[in-house]
């Protein structure tokens, strides 16, 4: 299963565990991640991964999602078909970054868009004709234990 992680979910493990939702998204990105060592997914990266990761002001997190996306198989550059399908998205209420994100998730044939982002994983949800899955954290790791 080829699987793209927006950068909240890539980053939800180094996240303050303060409350229960937390922990176990947390625990859900870590295991999705035991699934990409273990080859049974395959991650997916993007020049708008890249750009938010690297505008991120600790450097501990941007450490953590470069060497967690050196892992990945597929990765996609920008180009005019991505940034046209993104201003689609943006036209439907996605934040351009995040338009960006599903735009590449679906250029690369992504199977599942994970996001910890309620109002885009809500939006995206909703969207006709989007080519990809959008889940959560917890959606995406319920669906690999099957």
């Amino acid at each position: 299963m080829k699987i793209y992680l927006d950068n909240c979910s890539l980053q939800r493990p180094l996240d303050s565990r303060v409350s229960t939702r937390l922990i176990l998204e947390a625990e859900a990105i870590l295991s999705v991640l035991g699934s990409l060592e273990s080859g049974r997914i395959e991650l997916v990266s993007s020049e708008a991964l890249l750009f938010e990761i690297k505008s991120a002001p600790s450097s501990m997190r941007r450490e953590y999602a470069l060497e967690v996306l050196s892992k990945a198989r597929t990765f996609v550059r920008l180009n005019e078909r991505t940034e046209k399908r993104a201003a689609r998205f943006v036209a439907l209420g996605v934040k351009p970054l995040d338009a960006l994100h599903l735009a590449s998730a679906e250029a690369a044939k992504a199977d599942r868009f994970c996001t910890c982002d309620d109002r885009l994983l809500q939006k995206a949800k909703v969207i006709a004709g989007l080519r990809i899955r959008p889940v959560s954290p917890i959606e995406l790791i319920e669906e690999l234990e099957q």
